[in-house]
């Protein structure tokens, strides 16, 4: 699966979580956008009280992504992926 790494797609998305952001932020959490698959397949990651909320599959399946789809159609899935590596952390 190729991820877009620039593009309109990707921007209206991270537009989009810009916007749902802030009922994270209130919470403690947070989330980034790691990629954007050409299929609308988004991959995120949880952070801050979100990566261990018991309620993490509830608020991506009832928050994130319909928030993201009703902005971005073109979304098909959103994904979160834990324990992804910081590009700023050295290997």
């Amino acid at each position: 699966m190729e991820f877009v790494s620039s593009g309109s797609l990707r921007e209206r998305v991270e537009l989009a979580l810009d916007r749902l952001r802030p009922a994270l932020v209130v919470d403690g959490g947070n989330v980034e956008l790691l990629g954007v698959s050409e299929d609308g397949t988004v991959r995120v990651e949880l952070q801050g009280a979100c990566a261990t909320c018991p309620a993490r599959s509830a608020t991506l399946r009832f928050g994130l992504e319909p928030g993201l789809r009703g902005e971005v159609p073109e979304v098909t899935a959103v994904v979160a992926l834990a324990g992804v590596p910081r590009r700023d952390t050295p290997r």
